[in-house]
């Protein structure tokens, strides 16, 4: 099941479930769509760069 929801190229994916839809669940476009997500935390992530820090004390 999970390899199957990672192959699938979609923004939002329901297994054994009618209701996928919620309030905090992310929904938006995939690939080169040109829609980001929107909702939940991972609508903030578009705007966000990823920095890796080493810090040796």
């Amino acid at each position: 099941v999970f390899r199957v929801g990672e192959a699938l190229e979609y923004g939002i994916i329901g297994i054994n479930t009618g209701i996928i839809s919620t309030e905090v669940a992310p929904f938006g476009g995939v690939k080169a769509s040109g829609l980001g997500r929107e909702g939940s935390k991972y609508g903030i992530e578009d705007y966000l760069e990823i920095k890796y820090m080493c810090i040796g004390l």
